[in-house]
């Protein structure tokens, strides 16, 4: 059996990253963690071939090659799934697709000749069982949580591993919390399911093998939901294999924002090589937390929350929302001041939406707000339902907030702030590696040269070697950052 498995292709979006990748001359963030998983769980006999959108073009002679084409796909892949299953009908080839867009449900599920939804770990083996007796069903669906226990080691050689600037894992999955605009407790529960300590330690072992030395992005949608597990097993086992290997790899993840209020696990964390986290923090505005039900934000300083996760070594990116119901228009001047003095660099602002099986799906359907179904893209200016505030009012407020945080000059200096407080448990320098040198001529070249800002990046770069050092590496990956945020944000 020959299998094709096509990673969609993704618009350019705040985390595509795409002009940033041009710099460190990488083609893609991230490789599609979840076919790689897929793969794994088939038979090993069977010949396989991914093909990521993106990172190389899809032939039709791939399509002619595959006696099935596997697609795995979130909601912001849907026009690039138009077009694979467009072009796959016309070639002839079948189809089985699976992932969020296609378990939310997707409406063009018919032209699909077999959906795996949920957790391929229940529902893959059904399909190969049925498809080994001549009889594959159109769909199959599960009502249970997988035990991560089985989930395979990711198939790593079907990548070029050179062609991507971060590999991701996964340890756990759900999320105790319940924020009413998202989805992670509809696809994976409220209850936190983890893999095993010897697992996470054989999946980074996997990547270590193979020769990666760059970071490893830990996928989970809140990696300390399982805060005695953590402490007690699997990061002082991390902090051993990475003593172990001297450090080879550096590590991120997404946290719920109440991580700092533990000292110890912030601590391990650190020793353990994670050097940045990825927190929800939606709104200063306590209102606005009320109204989505983001609880564990609530009752807190964000800020100072913040500034204690950086001085111990985690540098904070953070999500923000305009268009709650309860927003005024004092929230765009809020926002923007919240994020320079709390020196959040990474700073995503998007615009409320309202994904299928979300609480606040159900409630604005009830309130008949409902208007088109979301893109899965919250920067695109898009919205999937009437807000409370105009429109045309939430549109320029949201404009201004992120010409203003990603202009040039308060994006550096929001980039000095954030370093002046941050406090590395093992501060990064540029490895001995061509590409590392070449990013560096090619970050002055397009910031210092070609740039409208070269200023402000000349400044950054003269203030970082001789007042941090060590931290020199960090502050250009970040003007790095700061570029295609601001070509991201110019084009909208």
């Amino acid at each position: 059996m020959r299998i094709l498995l096509v990673c969609p292709g993704c618009p350019e979006t705040f985390w595509s990253f795409k002009h940033a990748l041009r710099i460190i001359s990488k083609k893609a963030l991230l490789p599609p963690l979840g076919l790689l998983t897929v793969a794994a769980m088939l038979p090993p006999h069977w010949q396989k071939k991914l093909v990521h959108i993106g990172v190389q073009p899809l032939q039709d002679r791939d399509i002619d090659w595959a006696d099935y084409v596997f697609i795995s796909a979130m909601r912001i892949h849907k026009e690039s799934v138009d077009r694979i299953v467009t072009r796959c009908k016309r070639l002839g080839a079948k189809i089985v697709a699976g992932g969020p867009l296609f378990t939310a449900g997707y409406e063009r599920a018919q032209d699909i000749d077999h959906l795996v939804l949920d957790e391929a770990e229940m529902t893959l083996p059904r399909f190969l069982g049925d498809l080994a007796e001549g009889r594959p069903q159109h769909t199959y669906n599960s009502h249970q949580w997988a035990n991560l226990e089985s989930t395979p080691i990711p198939l790593w050689d079907l990548v070029d591993m050179k062609k991507y600037a971060c590999m991701p894992i996964q340890y756990s999955r759900g999320c105790p919390f319940c924020c009413d605009f998202c989805d992670v407790t509809k696809l994976f529960g409220n209850k936190m399911r983890t893999k095993g300590t010897r697992q996470i330690l054989a999946e980074l072992e996997s990547l270590y093998v193979r020769g990666w030395r760059d970071p490893v992005f830990l996928v989970d949608d809140n990696f300390v939901g399982n805060r005695k597990t953590l402490k007690e097993e699997v990061l002082p086992a991390m902090i051993d294999w990475m003593e172990r290997r001297d450090y080879p790899f550096r590590l991120s993840t997404q946290a719920s924002i109440n991580l700092s209020d533990d000292e110890e696990l912030m601590g391990l964390m650190a020793r353990a090589g994670f050097d940045t986290v990825f927190v929800g923090i939606e709104t200063p505005h306590d209102e606005g937390l009320a109204e989505c039900h983001k609880s564990q934000n609530r009752n807190r300083d964000l800020a100072a929350s913040v500034r204690k996760m950086q001085s111990f070594g985690l540098q904070v990116q953070a999500g923000f929302i305009l268009g709650f119901d309860s927003d005024t228009p004092s929230i765009f001047g809020s926002l923007v001041q919240f994020i320079q003095e709390s020196g959040i660099v990474t700073a995503m602002v998007g615009l409320l939406n309202a994904p299928v099986g979300t609480k606040l799906y159900e409630r604005l359907v009830k309130e008949k707000r409902l208007v088109q179904m979301a893109t899965g893209n919250n920067t695109d200016l898009s919205m999937n339902f009437v807000p409370r505030m105009s429109y045309d009012e939430l549109i320029a407020g949201y404009r201004s907030v992120v010409r203003r945080i990603y202009s040039h000059k308060m994006f550096y200096d929001r980039v000095v702030v954030f370093l002046q407080s941050y406090r590395p448990v093992r501060a990064g320098r540029f490895r001995r590696h061509s590409y590392d040198v070449w990013a560096l001529l090619k970050s002055m070249w397009f910031l210092g040269i070609r740039d409208k800002g070269r200023i402000y990046y000349w400044k950054l770069f003269v203030w970082s070697l001789c007042r941090k050092p060590r931290l020199f590496p960090l502050a250009i990956t970040l003007a790095v950052q700061g570029f295609h945020l601001r070509k991201v944000f110019a084009d909208r």
